[in-house]
Parts: C-alpha cells; sequence; structure tokens
C-alpha cells in the first residue's frame, strides 16, 4: 500500500484527489490545523501541522511516494507571502522523502494574448500577479530536481462547494439568478473536480511512463460561448425562467480599492474576456481517455452539493 500526503485535502481539489487515492487503495495522510474540524472522510489520517512549517511538512511526508500540493490561501488574498514558502516546504519534503510532487495547475500561468488552445508547450507569459507566482511555482519546482507531475485545468466545480468561481459567483443557494463573468459569446474552461481527480491519480499510477518533470493539460468542459454552462444550471435547477444576469464588474471595479478580494478578482477579469482552452492530446495518448461525466451530470451534483437541486 503507497502512501501519499496532502496537502489542501479540506479544499475542493484536494479533498477530491484524497478520497479517490483512498478509493484506489493508497493510505492517506492529511495536513490540516485542526483535526477535530476536518471534514470525515473515511480513509484519511489527519496530521496537525501548518503547510507553513517546513519541518512539519518534511515529517508528515516521511515514507510517502506522493505529495499532492492543493494548498492555497483563501479567498484570493496573501498569495505573494504564502505561496511561494510553502511550494518550498513541499519541495524540500520531497528530497527528504524521495515522493513525487502532484501539482494542481490552474491557466492563470497564461496572460492575456496567449493562443487560445494552451499547449503544455505554450509559452507562459502570466499578466497577473498570480499568474506570475504560478510561474514561480512550477519553475522551482522545475529547478529542485524532485519527481514532478504538474496538470493544469481550468475553473474547478464539484458536488462540494469550495472557494470557486461556481459556488461563489455564479449561483448562490436560496437565490433563483446565474450571474455569468464572462463575455457574450467568449469560450470559458471548466473541470468538474471528480474527474479531475480521477485522471490526476490515473496519471500518478502511470509513475513508469511519466519523465522527472511532467505536466498535462485537462480539457475538461469546454464551454465554447459561454452558453452551456448557464443553461446547464438553469435546466439543473428546475426552474425554466431562472433569471440570468452579467456580473456587473463596473461595480466591482469601484469597489474594489476598499476590497481585498474584489481586487484580486479585476485582475482575472481578463480570463473571462479571452477564450483559453486546454488541449489534452498528450494526456489522451498516454491514458487512452480523460475522465468525463456529462456536463448536465456534473451541473446536477454541484447543485445538489450547494443545497440548490430543484429550487
Amino acid at each position: 500500500m503507497k502512501t501519499a500526503l496532502v496537502l489542501g485535502a479540506t479544499g475542493g481539489v484536494g479533498g477530491e484527489v484524497a478520497r479517490r487515492l483512498v478509493a484506489g487503495g493508497w493510505r492517506v495522510r492529511a495536513l490540516v490545523r485542526d483535526p477535530a474540524r476536518a471534514p470525515a472522510i473515511d480513509g484519511i489520517e489527519w496530521i496537525a501541522g501548518d503547510a507553513m512549517e517546513r519541518a512539519t511538512v518534511v515529517a508528515a511526508a516521511d515514507g510517502a511516494a506522493l505529495i499532492v500540493h492543493a494548498v492555497n490561501p483563501p479567498g484570493y488574498r496573501n498569495w505573494s507571502t504564502l505561496v511561494l514558502p510553502m511550494i518550498d516546504n513541499t519541495i524540500a519534503a520531497a528530497r527528504a522523502s524521495g515522493a513525487r510532487v502532484l501539482l494542481p495547475g490552474t491557466i492563470y500561468n497564461y496572460g492575456s494574448g496567449s493562443a487560445p488552445l494552451l499547449t503544455e508547450s505554450t509559452p507562459q507569459r502570466p499578466s497577473s500577479r498570480k499568474g506570475a507566482i504560478r510561474v514561480e511555482m512550477e519553475r522551482r519546482l522545475r529547478d529542485a530536481g524532485v519527481r514532478v507531475l504538474i496538470v493544469r485545468a481550468g475553473d474547478f466545480f464539484g458536488p462540494r462547494p469550495g472557494n470557486n468561481w461556481f459556488s461563489q459567483g455564479l449561483v448562490k443557494p436560496g437565490q433563483a439568478v446565474v450571474t455569468y463573468p464572462g463575455a457574450r459569446g467568449v469560450g470559458h474552461a471548466w473541470a468538474y473536480l471528480p474527474d479531475l481527480a480521477d485522471t490526476m491519480v490515473r496519471l500518478v499510477e502511470r509513475e513508469e511512463n511519466l519523465a522527472t518533470f511532467e505536466s498535462f493539460h485537462f480539457r475538461g468542459h469546454w464551454d465554447g460561448d459561454g452558453k452551456q454552462m448557464v443553461d446547464a444550471i438553469v435546466a439543473a435547477s428546475g426552474q425554466p425562467t431562472m433569471k440570468v444576469r452579467q456580473l456587473p464588474w463596473m461595480l466591482l471595479w469601484l469597489a474594489a480599492p476598499f476590497v481585498t478580494m474584489l481586487r484580486e478578482m479585476q485582475e482575472m477579469r481578463y480570463l473571462w474576456r479571452e477564450p483559453f482552452a486546454l488541449d489534452n492530446a498528450k494526456l489522451v495518448r498516454l491514458l487512452g481517455s480523460e475522465t468525463h461525466t456529462p456536463l448536465d451530470q456534473a451541473v446536477a451534483a454541484a447543485l445538489k452539493g450547494m443545497g440548490m437541486a430543484a429550487l
């Protein structure tokens, strides 16, 4: 039985990867500040600790074959002071244990004006501070000489509410309204977390086929015009007259100087004004297929998790 350490198991992608690892027969440890408040996930050993404490991370990774680095500062805040120290601690733990690092990646690495279809070799020219930090994270992992697997994906959504655009922006419990951030006719990439987690673990279990530093793109659900996701939400809600409105970016811009999270959201607006699709050809060549739940089923599960099915 192989052992994995998951950093960020209380979050969306970390939690789904942890569940998938347990289902696949892995022994899973998860680092959390307060184990008493951790979610009840069968098969996970919760360890008290902080990803900012290097000695704790190194000790927790002892004997592990995999370290899942899925920890992020909440609500877009404090990236400049927390993100890089945490990845440095994970690198130190990987060196000590010999584990492979699995990093759930994003499209933040790619700035405005990038090619509309992103491959693993597309130049990374970020146009946001978070994007620059993401690029630096990957550079440090590449230069560290440890085994690394990066899987980049679009915006997360899943059966458990999390810190993402879907459950914190598009829909809210008790409100029969879809607030869409994207421009009309502009495509957007979405990643259903159970599908992403399953695909990640399938890649991890192909260790013999992976290079020391490896990256893949997960296509997920490509909404070519921004309308498919909205239509799926309306259909799953059971209310065909559900209101659909555009996110009032101008109001967010006016309030941004006074609210940190709104300021950070404004920085990422370009991702909703330009198409960024992910080419998964490399991934499919290795695995044969990408795990894929139909959009209507995925959205229905996400709304049910928020208590919003059949409003």
